[in-house]
């Protein structure tokens, strides 16, 4: 069982700084929004060291504001966040056969999108200490960005911490926009969950709906829709 050698935890360490610069910037928005509902530093440092899931946290800050309730929170992070569990499975592929439980679980900690992506495209096996590298500069980024966004949220005027409070829609917007340009489907996922989100919002009895609820009744049933009418053929996937 091969657990890699220092090489492999310094090369992980440098394939991760500039994924650790963006989250620096993503996570500030975020240790922006954690000020703004009242959390404090040490709260939004720690959550995002426990979670390091963007669009979770985010999505998890109206409830938390609200006093929501666990299973509500529960259910919209369980959806949220599931393609990880995907990601997971393809990364334990090219994990060694006889890597323990522990090493594992290491790993599975710092499982996001831009980790899943570097560690696709690393040659061969996939070792843990190459993993450890890749997480730890990740990570740092990510909490760091957090503590210096929500510091700057306590002693930031309330009009400044509302203007940059707009970053996260910025991020949403550069994230949707390339792939509506190139996707039709893609196009008519956003266009469909705009319309169900203004609905939800103003319809009758619909309004009554919690944010938290909205989310997820919206989330599974564009998602459904685009599964059967819009499925990912297997020779495109590849």
């Amino acid at each position: 069982m091969k657990k890699g050698t220092i090489v492999d935890f310094r090369d992980g360490c440098r394939d991760a700084i500039p994924v650790c610069l963006g989250y620096i910037a993503v996570s500030f928005a975020f240790g922006i929004e954690s000020s703004k509902i009242g959390m404090s530093v040490f709260q939004a440092i720690m959550t995002s060291l426990l979670n390091v899931t963007s669009a979770g946290q985010f999505s998890a800050l109206e409830i938390i504001a609200r006093n929501g309730s666990f299973i509500e929170l529960a259910i919209l992070q369980l959806i949220i966040n599931l393609r990880y569990m995907l990601m997971s499975t393809a990364l334990s592929q090219k994990l060694d056969p006889e890597l323990g439980t522990g090493y594992r679980l290491g790993i599975s900690y710092g499982v996001t999108d831009e980790i899943f992506a570097l560690s696709v495209l690393k040659k061969g096996k996939l070792y843990p200490l190459y993993s450890y590298g890749l997480i730890f500069i990740s990570v740092f980024g990510w909490v760091l960005g957090t503590g210096l966004g929500a510091f700057a949220g306590q002693i930031m005027p309330q009009r400044i911490i509302s203007c940059l409070g707009l970053a996260i829609y910025g991020m949403f917007i550069a994230i949707i926009i390339p792939d509506t340009r190139t996707s039709k489907p893609v196009l008519m996922v956003v266009i469909a969950a705009m319309a169900l989100s203004t609905i939800f919002t103003f319809a009758p009895y619909l309004k009554a709906i919690s944010s938290g609820f909205r989310i997820i009744i919206i989330t599974v049933f564009v998602a459904a829709i685009a599964a059967v009418y819009a499925p990912v053929k297997e020779e495109e996937h590849e």
